[in-house]
């Protein structure tokens, strides 16, 4: 399969989902903007893909990365983005959503399990994504961080060279 067949649109993610849950799969999802590829990134969704049968990965969109992160933000536009994590191994999935938060996104994916970073705790977690995840009788998982590995650590070090 291409990286280019992982993607997943608004009208397939539901059959998807629906394949997985038939064959007995547990899926995993996760998401962020995942801007610039890093080995922190690996090392999380490799961890992440570890609780489960499939990773599905949920991407922001462009216009909700500029919002997180700022008007500079994106650096790689979410095609592209999207077409590089699909290429990952641990990845089986990708869905591109427009929002900031997840929650619709995980209303739709119904993950069994929801993981997030070890900066994030059950009571800090935006909730309303907790409820999504919890109302389809998900869990949600912690995943430390390998310190000292970030998107806007790398765009810091490459604007002093």
């Amino acid at each position: 399969m291409s990286s280019a067949d992982k993607i997943l649109d608004a009208a397939s993610l539901p059959a998807w989902r629906d394949r997985q849950r038939a064959a007995g799969r547990r899926v995993v999802v996760t998401n962020g903007c995942f801007d610039l590829l890093h080995a922190g990134h690996v090392s999380y969704l490799e961890s992440a893909r570890a609780q489960g049968d499939l990773l599905l990965l949920g991407l922001n969109g462009d216009d909700s990365v500029r919002e997180l992160k700022g008007p500079t933000r994106p650096v790689v536009p979410e095609e592209d983005r999207a077409r590089v994590m699909a290429a990952l191994g641990c990845v089986d999935a990708v869905f591109v959503f427009p929002e900031v938060r997840a929650v619709r996104f995980l209303g739709v994916a119904q993950p069994d399990v929801y993981v997030k970073g070890g900066d994030y705790t059950l009571e800090t977690i935006n909730q309303d994504e907790r409820r999504a995840v919890e109302s389809h009788g998900g869990r949600i998982a912690f995943i430390p961080f390998l310190p000292g590995r970030s998107t806007t650590g790398l765009l810091s070090k490459i604007q002093k060279l």
